[in-house]
């Protein structure tokens, strides 16, 4: 059975989605079901969902849709080489040998849409690995590595869609 959850677009998405370019082109990164890819082309942009297994985003390739089908933590070389984005989203994802290659993906100006679960979401149950889990303050640590501008930031629990500790943010590349 499909959840809200797994098919309504975030939240934290929806309301920062108005500041990436009108009809730029935009990274779902870890797309999985393609609910961000969804909702931005529908919203009119040029989307490129890239996730490791893209079989549920086959109904989605060449309507304003690019499917990457693309292993991100194999140590395969980027997919995107030099490509740059007016806006990236990621949810509920995390790998950080790919944070400089976000930081870098981002056009002048574009905005960075990230939101995933934080350190104590253990009590909540998966994920429960560290590995998996922003450390408070680490997107925000992210964002100063790479002089990237804040334009939100939240840290904490949260009770919907389901009760989590989070970590979000919204960066944008200045230059």
């Amino acid at each position: 059975m499909t959840t809200v959850c797994e098919t309504a677009p975030s939240a934290w998405v929806q309301s920062h989605a108005g500041l990436v370019l009108p009809a730029g082109q935009v990274l779902d990164l870890a797309a999985g079901g393609g609910r961000h890819t969804r909702y931005f082309r529908d919203l009119g942009f040029q989307v490129t969902a890239v996730d490791r297994d893209t079989s549920r985003l086959s109904d989605l390739t060449g309507r304003n849709v690019e499917v990457v089908a693309a292993d991100l933590e194999d140590g395969s070389p980027w997919p995107f080489s030099e490509r740059q984005f007016d806006g990236i989203v990621v949810t509920n994802y995390l790998h950080r040998p790919l944070f400089p290659r976000l930081a870098a993906a981002l056009a002048p100006g574009g905005v960075l849409i990230y939101e995933t679960f934080g350190q104590g979401n253990e009590r909540y149950g998966k994920p429960s690995n560290p590995a998996f889990l922003l450390r408070p303050g680490e997107l925000l640590e992210f964002a100063a590595v790479h002089g990237l501008q804040v334009l939100a930031y939240e840290c904490g629990e949260v009770l919907e869609p389901k009760a989590a500790i989070t970590q979000r943010i919204v960066v944008r590349r200045l230059k």
